[in-house]
């Protein structure tokens, strides 16, 4: 298993303030899209959004996203050393992904191929 990036999620009260200091932060422009209720921006390694409360929630509660090569090798082994799926694969704009509880309780969204 490699991860290939890291993407660290953040919930922003305005979501057009956010896009301005992150895109200064990170040097790259933002890709605005809406996902489960929200809006969202992809910003270099960030990825913010706002929303209703419930949803937001839901979608804070998810420490990263962490890119992968082989997102069903990564599910094999981290489910063979204890990790829990919480979302099995589905498809998305950005490849499939699944959504696991670590061991430690910890939650990350995995997005690969």
């Amino acid at each position: 298993m490699t991860i290939t990036s890291v993407t660290v999620r953040r919930h922003v009260p305005d979501l057009d303030a956010a896009i301005v200091f992150y895109e200064r932060l990170s040097g790259e422009p933002a890709n605005r899209f809406a996902f489960a209720g929200l809006e969202l921006a992809a910003i270099g390694p960030f990825l913010v959004f706002t929303g209703p409360d419930e949803p937001a929630a839901r979608f804070a509660a998810v420490a990263a996203t962490l890119g992968v090569e082989d997102l069903d090798a990564t599910i094999a082994d981290l489910t063979a050393h204890g990790a829990t799926s919480i979302a099995p694969p589905t498809p998305t704009p950005n490849g499939r992904r699944a959504v696991l509880r670590h061991p430690d309780g910890a939650v990350f969204e995995y997005v690969g191929t």
